[in-house]
């Protein structure tokens, strides 16, 4: 009898002890999208917007060089602020408020080199033109690596999905900001690999993830062309 009862205490706490190892590591992976959509939605109902504050450059402070950082004045940063994680080179997109620091010449092919450059933020595609410049900037945030990490590493272009023509997407390069608006989006098959060879004859950047969210079905390209720099 008391055997008996060892065993079923057991067999109960194993059971319990792989409930929430399951339950952690549900969270470990969708957590960060999760995260995402309850904030966008959240900015939605209350009809918040983000934006990057008014940006100060190096060359209108006294005797400071104007190849310096940029400094964001304390005047305009408030709660709905976003400041730029990198002015060397990073990205911002106000409306689904993501902001990472933009990895760059990672090789879209090579597995090993686009999962260590997606741990640190977003990729840009081997080839791409400079911010700026005619021709295509390629961004992108998919993993095939391993499951859990295809979601984790989509996080910050999960929302891409709620972008439409119009929006805005910013790009600080050099210490310099270039403003995109979205003209376009679509989903295309994982082997159509034609947006990232495009050639363009104006400034357009081009952005990437899994479709839908988490999985490697499909891709989700939205483009954008330069406004203001």
């Amino acid at each position: 009898m008391i055997n008996r009862f060892k065993l079923i205490l057991a067999v109960r706490f194993l059971g319990y002890l792989i409930f929430f190892i399951g339950l952690i590591g549900i969270t470990f992976m969708v957590g960060p999208l999760v995260q995402a959509e309850l904030s966008y939605r959240a900015d939605r109902i209350f009809g918040i917007k983000r934006t990057v504050p008014r940006i100060i450059t190096s060359s209108q402070l006294p005797g400071e060089s104007s190849e310096g950082p940029l400094q964001f004045g304390n005047v305009s940063v408030s709660e709905n602020s976003i400041i730029p994680v990198s002015t060397e080179y990073g990205i911002v997109i106000e409306k689904i408020n993501a902001n990472a620091k933009i990895i760059p010449n990672v090789n879209p092919g090579n597995e090993e080199e686009y999962v260590s450059a997606l741990s640190k933020g977003v990729a840009e595609a081997l080839g791409s033109t400079p911010p700026g410049e005619k021709g295509n900037l390629y961004l992108f945030s998919h993993s095939t690596e391993a499951p859990w990490n295809i979601v984790r590493f989509n996080a910050m272009f999960y929302l891409l999905k709620e972008l439409v023509p119009g929006d805005k997407v910013i790009i600080f390069y050099q210490n310099k900001r270039y403003d995109y608006v979205v003209f376009d989006k679509t989903i295309v098959s994982p082997s159509d690999i034609s947006y990232l060879t495009d050639k363009y004859d104006s400034p357009i950047l081009t952005l990437q993830t899994c479709d839908p969210p988490g999985t490697l079905l499909n891709r989700l390209i939205v483009r954008a062309k330069l406004v203001s720099s």
